[in-house]
């Protein structure tokens, strides 16, 4: 009988310590109105936005376990809108920082390059060729 490994969690899916967290920070940032439809399920949603940027996937291809594509990237425009990544950020940071977590001294930065739309800005002029002639031929 084959013995499997035991399953990594997903990485695409907040942790239950985590959310604890987030959900508190959501609430005072995002409260939800005393009027209109019910709100969707913002745990699910944030792990749909989790699923898109981690996999780079579009918008429209996020599984529908997470829920609607439009709500998910409505909600993630709305809380880039209103600063919440940016607050989620600084909380883990200062508990990281309390708990000296990060090594301030060694840090790594990663990026994803891609061809500019459209080719891109066109600010600076390209410059003029220069013509050869007999005398820089010599060089």
């Amino acid at each position: 009988m084959v013995r499997r490994k035991p399953r990594m969690p997903t990485l695409w899916e907040v942790p239950d310590e985590l959310w604890q967290r987030i959900e508190p920070l959501l609430d005072t940032v995002d409260p939800p109105k005393h009027t209109g439809r019910k709100r969707v399920n913002r745990r699910r949603i944030m792990d749909g936005i989790i699923f898109r940027l981690r996999t780079g996937c579009q918008w429209n291809h996020i599984p529908s376990v997470y829920g609607d594509d439009s709500t998910i990237h409505r909600c993630f425009r709305h809380w880039c809108e209103i600063g919440l990544f940016a607050q989620i950020w600084a909380l883990l940071v200062s508990e990281c920082d309390e708990l000296q977590g990060v090594q301030w001294e060694w840090q790594a930065a990663d990026s994803a390059l891609g061809k500019a739309r459209f080719g891109g800005a066109k600010l600076v002029p390209t410059p003029p060729i220069e013509r050869k002639t007999a005398r820089n031929a010599a060089f």
